[in-house]
């Protein structure tokens, strides 16, 4: 009689074993839910959206002094090269660079005029290895260090101050997608490129802008900003717009 209870209990301890073991088993195979990682951030734009400026990061801006406002020029590259490099020569007028706006200045402005060619304790020359930093958006080091030397030298800030703050204008204005890459050349106005401007960077109002133009081309379009960078109007700049009704925009290449 206890040989049959001690096999009893034996076969009881080996049921209960068994059974904890299936236990853990079912434990350790049961997985956490996956967190799906493949879904952009809130704050991260969908790729092919223009980044808005309310979208862009919002970095401290070195204040300029000296000056009551900035114009922001933005040259059409192709016009620029027809008439100075139509071979392509240089690096911003290279065929494979497909140059559309770059930067041709940042000015420091006054309501009525510009200081130009001031003193400033910074050398005349920019080097090399801060030229370089802009050639994505201003592909020469000739415009940079002329527009440092007649512009920049006024703005009370020191040279790489200067140049984040160029850069930071830049990034603050949005281009629209039928203006970054021309196929073919367009016709085109004025008030097409401001319409076209103002739609894509909201804040941004007709008279904090001009469109210029030379030789029946689009030249130039410039924007005016207060010292933080934000939009601003200006009757100078906004009158001295290009009048001509249909404009040329050469194709970039």
């Amino acid at each position: 009689m206890t040989g049959v209870i001690s096999g009893f209990r034996v076969i009881s301890l080996t049921l209960l074993g068994l059974l904890a073991l299936a236990a853990c088993s079912g434990e350790s195979e049961e997985k956490p839910p996956q967190v799906q990682n493949d879904l952009p951030a809130s704050n991260t734009p969908i790729v092919g959206t223009p980044i808005t400026n309310t979208q862009k990061k919002t970095q401290p801006i070195p204040l300029g002094s000296g000056f009551d406002f900035y114009v922001l020029s933005l040259s059409w590259s192709p016009s620029w090269c027809l008439e100075n490099d139509p071979t392509g020569r240089s690096m911003q007028c290279d065929a494979d660079n497909n140059h559309g706006f770059i930067v041709h200045g940042l000015w420091p402005q006054n309501e009525q005029g510009y200081p130009e060619f001031c003193r400033t304790r910074d050398p005349d020359r920019v080097p090399e290895a801060l030229g370089r930093t802009l050639f994505d958006i201003m592909p020469s080091m000739g415009l940079i260090g002329h527009e440092w030397r007649k512009h920049g030298s006024c703005s009370g800030l020191s040279q790489r101050d200067y140049f984040t703050v160029l850069r930071a204008a830049r990034e603050r204005v949005t281009i629209p997608p039928a203006l970054q890459s021309v196929g073919s050349h367009q016709k085109t106005s004025a008030a097409e490129i401001e319409i076209a401007l103002t739609t894509a960077n909201p804040g941004l109002r007709a008279n904090a802008l001009a469109v210029t133009c030379a030789a029946g081309r689009v030249d130039e379009v410039r924007i005016c900003f207060n010292k933080d960078l934000s939009f601003r109007a200006c009757g100078e700049i906004d009158r001295a717009g290009c009048k001509v009704k249909s404009l040329s925009l050469p194709a970039t290449p």
